[in-house]
């Protein structure tokens, strides 16, 4: 079932576990997250990537939409780190309900003034936002950002930025990177600690490819509700196309299943590091359970139209004149 983002991770946050967020960029991603979810019964996130967005546009988010809708887990569609209004516009379009309006690239007095005016922008359209303060290092679909430019999260410019902008969830920045760590991950979890003890809003941790269960694990305790993969899981996709490259007469379709099988293998692997396996019960959809409602209401309309007419009808009879004879 098609989810809100809002209500994964604050449920997520309130039985202390995280949900997956996965980037896929074609029908092999989608169906990898759909098919790890449903197999062991965990919410989970599509996300879109800018440069996803940029190659599959209008019909790549159609596609998203519609696999949340039909799985039998909740399922919620995301926009990924967007610095740019008109990406964030053509999301809303298409029915995107959650935004990532990623202004951490600017100083922080612009980021506050561009997440502002995009959070403005996505509510007034009935989404929700994410947004990030600190610069997180690393390399990421084609964006580099230097080691000696990573500014981790500042626990009262947190504060500040969430009561300024009304932001959704927050992205925070304590050692992770982006794409591998190539060297032994170091997070501050002292700083984590202060932040959540600081802001009332979920927060998220990019770069949880390659983060080890301890850190995971230590992540969820101090506040973490979303994990964003995207690495292991294009690796996986990766290295099946490479090694298919070795056979003599590969069938496309048989190296799209082989695909999708790899991915899935890294995504289940995760939802069960992230503790969601098996709670996708605790979640309810607002948008099913306002299809529900509209239901309910048709029921009770049409219940309320059949006795009205069984009572004119009861009335009709006990006033009818008796025949004579």
């Amino acid at each position: 079932m098609l989810a809100s983002t809002s209500e994964l991770l604050n449920t997520a946050r309130r039985n202390a576990y995280a949900i997956g967020a996965f980037n896929v960029y074609n029908l092999e991603g989608v169906k990898a997250v759909i098919d790890a979810a449903e197999a062991l019964q965990s919410p989970a996130m599509l996300q879109l990537h800018p440069s996803a967005l940029k190659y599959g546009k209008s019909p790549l988010v159609a596609l998203c939409m519609e696999a949340a809708r039909k799985s039998s887990v909740p399922i919620a569609v995301h926009l990924d780190h967007s610095t740019s209004e008109k990406d964030i516009h053509l999301a809303l379009a298409a029915g995107i309900k959650s935004i990532m309006a990623d202004g951490s690239p600017l100083s922080y007095e612009q980021n506050l003034i561009f997440t502002r005016e995009m959070t403005e922008l996505s509510h007034a359209n009935g989404a929700v936002v994410e947004a990030e303060i600190g610069r997180i290092s690393g390399t990421e679909d084609g964006l580099t950002i230097e080691e000696k430019a990573a500014k981790m999260t500042d626990p009262v410019e947190a504060v500040e930025f969430i009561a300024a902008t009304k932001v959704d969830f927050l992205a925070v920045t304590i050692g992770n990177v982006h794409g591998k760590y190539f060297s032994e991950p170091k997070l501050d979890f002292p700083r984590l600690a202060k932040i959540r003890a600081s802001v009332s809003v979920p927060l998220v941790l990019h770069g949880a490819s390659g983060l080890p269960e301890s850190m995971i694990n230590q992540s969820i305790k101090l506040g973490v509700s979303k994990f964003n993969v995207n690495t292991e899981v294009r690796d996986a996709y990766m290295d099946v196309l490479k090694t298919s490259n070795s056979l003599s007469d590969p069938d496309l379709l048989e190296v799209m299943e082989k695909a999708i099988a790899a991915m899935r293998s890294v995504i289940a692997g995760k939802l069960q590091l992230f503790g969601s396996a098996g709670k996708a019960y605790l979640h309810q959809s607002p948008y099913a359970e306002g299809f529900t409602a509209n239901s309910v209401s048709k029921k009770q309309e049409n219940r309320a139209v059949q006795m009205k007419n069984r009572a004119v009808q009861t009335a009709s009879t006990q006033t009818k004149p008796a025949s004579a004879g």
